[in-house]
């Protein structure tokens, strides 16, 4: 155990962390960021981001999340590189395992985002941000007048599906058994493919996600047991959100029923100087620049926290 006692360890290096230790540094508060894999998390993965407010013809993720680190360090903030296998409370200060390796930190920040819901399918992963995307409202306006397909049948996919026919000629819908969405929806979805924007495929799974010159162009698929190829130019997958907070399990910070944090209106969990921010937080918006301001709020209430130890 390190005999140093930090102000305040944040689990994660993503656009939710950084802004935190943007705001924690600048106030002079002692903060390490562990990251167990790539600081930015999925956006430093993201080709480009053209909705982030601030930049009108868009900015590379790569770019984004290295600005957010340099002005991060600029005022201080440590970035290691580290797994954090565990948090539990001890009283006086929260004790962290990072690699082996007991940590202690008077506030505590998890700000460790969420995965994609993967198919596994063959070309998944390849042609991730070159065809294949998760989030509509981020990536859907690429697609003007380009075929799509989604890949989901419940809420979350036929949301998606219905927005993305602002931008696309056609949506082929692959169901792996039967769309399972609210009545509402189906029947919004409905009216979509009695317009012809939008065909149905039940019963159908992802065999495997084909390119062209790098670049989604089909998909192979079984349908009902037969197989066949839709040609597309975009693929959106909605197979569910899965937040990073297996690490969590043996604690007792609570979760919701899916695994996000839950936590009150300053972003503090159930446990006194713990916090969650970004989109490992229940009801986060999953968009990059409400990741960034649950960041800047969580900072500030972790200030408060921490001046109220010293009252």
């Amino acid at each position: 155990m390190s005999d140093k006692i930090r102000d305040l360890v944040i689990v994660g290096a993503g656009p939710s962390a950084l802004a935190a230790a943007i705001y924690t540094t600048r106030e002079g508060i002692d903060t390490v960021l562990y990251e167990k894999a790539v600081v930015g998390g999925i956006v430093a993965t993201i080709d480009n981001v053209d909705n982030y407010p601030g930049f009108p013809d868009g900015i590379e993720g790569l770019n984004l999340v290295d600005q957010l680190e340099k002005q991060a360090k600029r005022f201080g903030a440590n970035i290691e590189f580290g797994d954090v296998s565990s948090v539990r409370d001890n009283g006086d200060f929260k004790i962290l395992v990072v690699d082996g390796v007991e940590i202690r930190a008077k506030a505590v920040l998890i700000a460790t985002g969420r995965s994609y819901g993967n198919l596994g399918a063959p070309g998944e992963l390849e042609f991730f941000g070159r065809g294949v995307h998760y989030c509509a409202t981020c990536d859907g306006a690429f697609y003007h007048g380009k075929r799509l397909i989604v890949v989901g049948g419940a809420n979350s996919a036929i949301q998606e599906a219905i927005y993305l026919t602002r931008f696309a000629t056609h949506i082929d819908l692959l169901v792996r058994s039967s769309i399972k969405a609210s009545e509402v929806l189906k029947k919004d979805l409905q009216k979509l493919v009695a317009a012809g924007k939008i065909t149905i495929h039940l019963e159908t799974s992802v065999d495997e996600i084909m390119a062209t010159d790098g670049h989604v162009s089909s998909v192979r698929a079984t349908k009902n047991g037969e197989p066949m190829i839709i040609e597309a130019n975009g693929v959106f997958i909605f197979a569910g959100l899965r937040p990073n907070t297996k690490f969590l399990d043996n604690s007792d910070i609570e979760l919701n029923e899916i695994g996000f944090i839950k936590t009150n209106s300053d972003f503090q969990t159930n446990i006194s100087g713990v916090f969650a921010s970004g989109d490992v937080r229940n009801g986060a918006t999953m968009q990059i620049a409400s990741a960034v301001g649950d960041g800047v709020t969580a900072a500030i209430s972790i200030r408060e926290y921490l001046h109220s130890l010293d009252r």
